[in-house]
């Protein structure tokens, strides 16, 4: 564990620094006009990844509560770092993963890219040069102290790809279902469900009680649109009584098929 200073000066706990900054970077795609977010509000994170969205809430909402969920052990030691460093009291943290069931699994980590960790890894193989697609996106949308990353020749981008796999480690991880969450914690409502769990989002949808959907108000989303994923989330969030869906392409990752999906009431 290392730590890094963000584009105002921030100062977050990380894995990889550089990386840590694009995730800050990355966090605006999250802030679609269609979201709105009032402090006081109870916000889950799910794939919170080291916590850079939760720190940022905490600043802009000082009296907001954010549940954040990291299954790989290593990326949620720094997670659990930044939440004790900013707010011990409202950002909560919880090591395990949410599905549609309530089990352990293996992941993939991947310490040169700890952000790329999944345990779904058919989606980046999917298309062997997806990831190299993401790359060059990254490049061509880098936050502004890696602007000079746009020089580099394209050949370089296949080889960053398998740099960022390379090293995997498998890890067991705890999953459970969002309405065990909610039933053990008591959760009245949720104002912001935001998902970003590298193949997962459906499994995620598809753990909810009918019970529990009218708990959530809003949702933001990274869908990998794979085999009519993204058709079948926002199918399932019409089908719960969301009336607004706006889908975007995530131009921050290139040519492919990933797409940020706001939806609300």
């Amino acid at each position: 564990m290392q730590t890094t200073k963000l584009s105002d000066g921030t100062e977050v706990f990380c894995l990889r620094s550089a990386e840590a900054q694009v995730l800050d970077y990355h966090i605006n795609g999250y802030l679609h006009k269609s979201i709105k977010i009032k402090d006081g509000d109870v916000l889950f994170d799910i794939g919170a990844n080291i916590g850079v969205l939760g720190v940022r809430m905490m600043q802009l909402y000082p009296n907001a509560t954010l549940y954040a969920f990291e299954p790989i052990l290593p990326i949620f030691e720094v997670l659990k770092a930044n939440a004790q460093r900013y707010a011990p009291n409202r950002f909560k943290v919880f090591n395990c993963g949410i599905s549609d069931s309530n089990e352990t699994v293996t992941f993939s980590y991947f310490p040169n890219s700890p952000a790329l960790s999944t345990a779904h890894n058919e989606d980046w193989n999917h298309d062997s040069q997806t990831l190299a697609r993401a790359v060059e996106g990254n490049v061509n949308h880098a936050p502004p102290q890696y602007r000079w990353a746009r020089f580099l020749p394209r050949f370089l981008f296949a080889w960053m790809a398998k740099w960022m796999r390379w090293g995997e480690q498998k890890l067991p991880c705890q999953l459970q279902t969002l309405s065990t969450f909610i039933e053990q914690q008591k959760i009245e409502h949720i104002d912001l469900l935001k998902i970003d769990c590298e193949g997962a989002e459906l499994r995620v949808l598809q753990g909810i009680s009918p019970q529990h959907w009218q708990l959530i108000h809003q949702i933001v989303a990274e869908v990998h649109d794979v085999e009519n994923r993204l058709q079948t989330f926002t199918n399932i969030c019409k089908q719960h009584g969301f009336a607004n869906i706006v889908v975007e392409k995530d131009h921050l990752m290139g040519d492919t098929p990933l797409y940020n999906v706001f939806v609300t009431r």
